[in-house]
């Protein structure tokens, strides 16, 4: 069982340059490849998108793409110093004839084409892949082991509250065969209290108990959560991705709980209820951070 969430960081070096990648990956229903890096490795994409992939099946992952060329120096951005005094002196001879003082502003050099010019970086992807290609799968080592480490302090976690469900499943298992016979004591009681001494005998007080009975069963939806835990165990226990069919399982051990509570009719088996569900909300909000 793996979390959603991790993060991992490689670098390499090649004679060409150092590559260093970062990724991070936050919860999301599907999976989801955002790569950010320079324009010239844009095409890269393809290939980084099916590394990700490969190993990691569902969330948000953000790769960060950086390379460094070897032996580069000085920034990539420069000013033509001689454009920039010319224009300034332009201005001054404006300020002269109209016997005003004429300031530039900034957006007045950056209209003039070539007062600043941007180096081409000399970036090139199939150079830069043979550096790029190790850091990535470093960052996807580092990304799994974290996801990996968080989801054993997430399986242990939802292992334990699985047993509480599977005890409060059991209880009311214990609970349900001796409710048609408490439902039998309160309706004889309610007709003595009304005044109707019927037999326990009489048509119509067996044909009522016969139709409460089967009402009030409950051991279908008892069997179906037996069930449901195994396969809930099976899953978290699994090499697959465990996720989408644990939350599929949350919702249907939640629709039984329900079921239980509407056709049961009892105060006592309510309270379990009540407390099923509250447990089943924390494993849901759990299983929504595994992968």
């Amino acid at each position: 069982m793996h979390s959603m969430t991790g993060f991992g960081r490689g670098s390499a070096t090649t004679d060409e340059g150092t590559a260093t990648v970062e990724i991070a990956c936050v919860n999301r229903k599907q999976a989801e490849v955002v790569v950010q890096a320079p324009r010239e490795l844009l095409e890269l994409e393809a290939k980084v998108r099916k590394a990700v992939l490969t190993t990691i099946s569902r969330g948000r992952i953000q790769v960060s793409i950086q390379f460094e060329r070897s032996g580069t120096s000085g920034s990539p951005v420069s000013v033509d110093s001689r454009l920039v005094a010319a224009l300034e002196g332009a201005f001054d001879l404006i300020s002269e004839q109209t016997g005003r003082r004429v300031t530039a502003e900034a957006a007045d050099f950056l209209r003039v084409q070539g007062v600043i010019r941007i180096e081409d970086s000399g970036l090139d992807a199939e150079t830069a892949w043979p550096a790029i290609e190790p850091a990535l799968e470093v960052a996807i080592e580092q990304v799994l082991a974290m996801r990996h480490a968080e989801g054993d302090d997430l399986g242990r976690d939802l292992f334990t509250r699985l047993v509480l469900l599977e005890k409060v499943a059991a209880a009311i298992g214990m609970l349900a065969p001796g409710r048609p016979e408490r439902y039998k004591e309160q309706l004889l009681k309610r007709l003595r209290d009304a005044g109707l001494e019927l037999e326990l005998t009489d048509e119509r007080v067996l044909r009522e108990l016969v139709v409460f009975a089967d009402r009030c069963d409950i051991s279908e939806e008892i069997t179906r959560l037996d069930a449901h835990f195994r396969r809930f165990r099976e899953y978290m226990t699994g090499k697959e991705p465990a996720g989408r069919p644990l939350d599929f399982l949350c919702q249907e051990i939640h629709r039984e709980f329900n079921t239980i509570g509407s056709k049961a009719s009892d105060a006592v088996i309510a309270q379990h209820v009540v407390e099923a569900k509250t447990e089943l909300e924390k494993i849901r909000e759990q299983v929504q951070n595994v992968e």
